[in-house]
């Protein structure tokens, strides 16, 4: 890492300064069909906070075969008021949307994880129904994997499971994951372009924090 110092002794010289790498991640959502949920607090964006949340609840629900409980909407309103917190200690690799003009028809997020050993080891026990992928583009991230599921099988205790797609890019170092889930399975065919489009402008950001050793000058790629 190099300083660079102003003034008319301008010139770039090392440091051994303790600094952090950390990493962001970045989407462009069309702001006329989606509502950021992850950028909002307090009373701004509290009904699409909860129904993205009441709608990842209910997926993650049906997939161990819970039932809903009459206590299940207030939990998400809890949730949904701790969310934009939760969010900022994820330093930004977590980003969550909703259907701007029916937050419970759909919600969207992405979320960037390092890919250690268990990581690696759970992806290869995933299900069989996920090995069906189709490849998918994205001029940042490159080559990735699209698995849409519109008619999933039913949770353990029968309960149904709403349909969703998932995008998946493999850095080397992380998993970057795009997760979609549709509250109407009638209608998830008419929303997943628009799930496509953020999957394409989705990149990743890097955060350098440096201590008290000045300013520093980022030189971009050769």
């Amino acid at each position: 890492m190099y300083i660079f110092h102003r003034g008319a002794d301008a010139r770039l010289t090392p440091t051994f300064a303790p600094y952090a790498l950390s990493m962001r991640l970045l989407a462009d959502a069309d702001p006329a069909r989606w509502i950021p949920v992850t950028g909002s607090l307090g009373l701004r964006g509290r009904r699409h906070r909860k129904a993205a949340i009441r709608m990842l609840l209910g997926q993650a629900g049906a997939a161990v075969g819970a039932e809903s409980r009459p206590g299940s909407g207030f939990g998400a309103w809890a949730l949904s008021q701790a969310a934009p917190f939760l969010m900022r200690k994820a330093d930004g690799r977590v980003l969550v949307w909703t259907w701007k003009a029916e937050p419970e028809l759909i919600v969207a997020m992405a979320s960037a994880q390092e890919l250690t050993p268990q990581v690696r080891t759970a992806r290869a026990m995933m299900p069989m129904e996920y090995d069906d992928t189709e490849e998918f583009r994205n001029p940042y991230l490159g080559a990735g994997e699209k698995l849409v599921v519109p008619l999933p099988p039913p949770g353990p205790s029968g309960q149904a499971t709403p349909p969703f797609a998932t995008y998946t890019w493999d850095t080397g170092t992380h998993l970057i994951t795009l997760q979609a889930v549709c509250g109407d399975r009638e209608r998830f065919g008419t929303v997943i372009s628009a799930v496509d489009e953020i999957a394409r402008t989705l990149r990743t950001a890097d955060d350098l924090a440096v201590g008290e050793a000045g300013p520093v000058l980022r030189l971009p790629p050769a």
